[in-house]
């Protein structure tokens, strides 16, 4: 069962993406903000990171750069949530080390789980055979 760390300062979002990850047999743990999604990265372990850009300090941009810089975390795929559209900040995302960025409005919570086994298996590393 795949791990997801969702790092969230609003707690009915962070319920929401909860349930709808529960329904597709995620295992799923949730940090209220940048301080604790950062602790439990280390100490979970997740599969894969869901983490807002607008929180207090650290913001998310922050919590994605320091993942990405701990050798220990480095690859774990990182999706940046957004309520903002802009492109500057999806490129600056993915520029620093996002898997992806989605906005949070136009992320369809039926699909969220699909997407987030797609994004482990491409990141998974082929199985080797020996004989």
């Amino acid at each position: 069962m795949p791990k997801v760390l969702i790092i969230e300062d609003e707690p009915l979002i962070a319920r929401m993406y909860q349930k709808a990850l529960g329904f597709d047999h995620f295992e799923v743990v949730s940090a209220n903000g940048g301080s604790e999604g950062l602790q439990k990265v280390k100490s979970e372990k997740p599969d894969i990171v869901l983490c807002d850009v607008m929180m207090p300090e650290p913001n998310g941009m922050q919590v994605l750069e320091a993942i990405k810089a701990d050798p220990e975390t480095q690859n774990i795929p990182v999706i940046m949530l957004t309520n903002l559209s802009g492109k500057h900040d999806a490129d600056l995302a993915i520029q620093k080390g996002a898997q992806d960025f989605w906005v949070k409005k136009d992320t369809d919570h039926r699909q969220l789980g699909a997407k987030l086994k797609a994004i482990l298996e491409k990141q998974a590393p082929p199985s080797s055979q020996t004989s």
